[in-house]
């Protein structure tokens, strides 16, 4: 599903506020009740909100929305992202690439690199960058996920703590404004905690839409990354850790024309 301008505010003003009211939106938006359903029902259809009498509401912080909703949600920053950590990792290097939609931006923007290693606990990536002789994909082994092909589980974790790599691109469900890293799955995050520990230089890639959101599951704290990039920091008290702890922070709507 691709999201109109309408829907994505739609979709941030119910992640802001937990829920939505038909009349409220149509008021806000200067159109009818009608158009309003059409999009919540598409919304929800999409599996990105969930239908309520006279409104929708966000998913739960205990539950991450559906992987094809995750998807499409600030698509276009994730995209960028991808692009801007594309360009800090050089060929000839070694890295991790995690769970995640925002990771899978990444993987998509290696493509054109030359004599990478590739070790991933994402088939989505490993089924991408399998096509590409330039560079070769170590995929971890564990459980499986149907809903988004994330491998997890203590396997997973024993796998990735072989190696030692250059760099490891990392994503998050929520950053609280403390700087904490969150996630829902206590399974993926002992992986990704493996993987941040066997990595040189570790890049956490989340749009600003995380910095809404809350998880129960903490992966880690902002100062234990290199390299932060979103499409824009509107966390005061993120900008101030990045700064204290000399986290390198990238803003990638900053940098477009």
């Amino acid at each position: 599903m691709f999201l109109s301008d309408r829907q994505t505010e739609i979709v941030g003003m119910a992640r802001s506020n937990g829920r939505v009211f038909v009349e409220e939106l149509a008021t806000h938006f200067t159109v009818t009740p009608q158009t309003i359903r059409k999009d919540l029902n598409d919304l929800c259809d999409a599996q990105i909100l969930t239908r309520v009498h006279g409104g929708a509401t966000f998913p739960s912080g205990t539950e991450n929305v559906k992987y094809e909703a995750r998807r499409q949600i600030a698509a276009t920053e994730k995209q960028a992202i991808g692009i801007a950590a594309a360009d800090l990792i050089p060929n000839n290097s070694s890295l991790f690439i995690n769970i995640g939609t925002t990771t899978e931006a990444v993987g998509e923007a290696l493509t054109n690199h030359q004599e990478l290693m590739v070790i991933t606990n994402n088939i989505n990536v490993a089924n991408r960058l399998r096509l590409f002789p330039t560079i070769e994909v170590v995929i971890a082994g564990g459980v499986v996920r149907g809903s988004d092909g994330g491998i997890v589980g203590e396997a997973a974790v024993d796998f990735i703590r072989q190696f030692k790599v250059d760099y490891a691109v990392i994503g998050t469900s929520a950053i609280d404004a403390d700087g904490a890293l969150l996630d829902y799955d206590f399974r993926e995050v002992k992986v990704a905690q493996a993987i941040i520990a066997n990595a040189r230089h570790v890049i956490l890639v989340a749009d600003s839409t995380k910095f809404e959101r809350t998880a129960p599951v903490r992966i880690a704290q902002l100062p234990q990354v290199h390299t932060f990039i979103t499409d824009r920091c509107i966390t005061p008290s993120i900008r101030r850790l990045c700064h204290e702890n000399s986290v390198k922070l990238i803003e990638t709507s900053a940098t477009r024309p």
